[in-house]
């Protein structure tokens, strides 16, 4: 199965500019899980409602313009399968994660909160990470096969941002944030790209305002976690680099889904 996690930043226009149908013939995912469509219901076109042989399936933010994520779906490679909005007791008008549950596996894709407009939203970006973590173990002890990625908002070491020394005190690479990552895979949660590629340095988003995509000057926060258990499934991960459309590149995870 191919799974692929992308950061569109604006659904609408990575449609109209072609860059979501360049993707999806190039690939051919399976699931794709699309992060800060920044758009609600009534504004995606017909082709982001119903584009066969995929199922759409998409959680809005209240706010207009802002976060939300969405899910594409193959039926043919999934077969039954349900899909569920936000995490248990942490309330979400920001449209911050959806899930989609078939067989025994459950997928989630996540758009995490920044933290950086102001105290208040960083010790909620703070509380989101750890109701987000007991949830994914609440449903590993159920005896769910769990698969989770998305936009994390936190690079987890020097390696995984171009200038680390320069952020050492910059929102999404705190000590805090970071901390959170290793307490992640402390509990058996593993970073596929950085399991398979120990030492590879390989970027996932890059500001738009200094053209820094141009230099490589990016970072890391963009992620895929499995449980350790199901660590050995997997077959290859990527960062789709030159996929062009947003300020985060799609990473695409392939794994033995029985």
């Amino acid at each position: 199965m191919k799974i692929i996690s992308w950061n569109v930043n604006g659904i609408r226009a990575i449609d109209r500019k072609g860059n979501l149908a360049e993707l999806i013939e190039k690939e051919n995912p399976d699931i794709l899980f699309l992060q800060e469509i920044k758009a609600k219901q009534e504004q995606l076109s017909p082709n982001l409602k119903g584009s066969e042989p995929y199922e759409q399936h998409y959680f809005s933010a209240e706010k207009a313009g802002y976060s939300g994520t969405g899910l594409w779906v193959r039926p043919s490679s999934t077969g039954a399968y349900s899909v569920k909005t936000g995490i248990d007791k942490y309330p979400d008008n920001e449209g911050r994660m959806i899930r989609i549950e078939f067989g025994n596996y459950i997928l989630l894709g996540g758009y995490f909160p920044n933290g950086g407009k102001s105290e208040e939203a960083w010790q909620q970006k703070l509380v989101y990470y750890e109701h987000f973590l007991d949830e994914i173990n609440s449903l590993r002890k159920s005896g769910k096969k769990i698969i989770f990625t998305g936009d994390l908002n936190v690079a987890h070491n020097e390696i995984d941002l171009a200038r680390p020394k320069e952020n050492m005190e910059s929102i999404g690479f705190l000590p805090e944030e970071r901390a959170w990552v290793d307490k992640l895979i402390s509990q058996d949660w593993v970073d596929v790209f950085r399991a398979i590629h120990p030492e590879e340095i390989s970027y996932t988003w890059w500001s738009m305002q200094t053209r820094a995509r141009e230099r490589n000057i990016g970072w890391r926060i963009d992620y895929f976690f499995v449980d350790r258990n199901l660590f050995s499934l997997v077959q290859d991960i990527r960062h789709l680099n030159d996929q062009m459309g947003s300020d985060h590149c799609p990473v695409v995870l392939s794994i033995d889904i029985r």
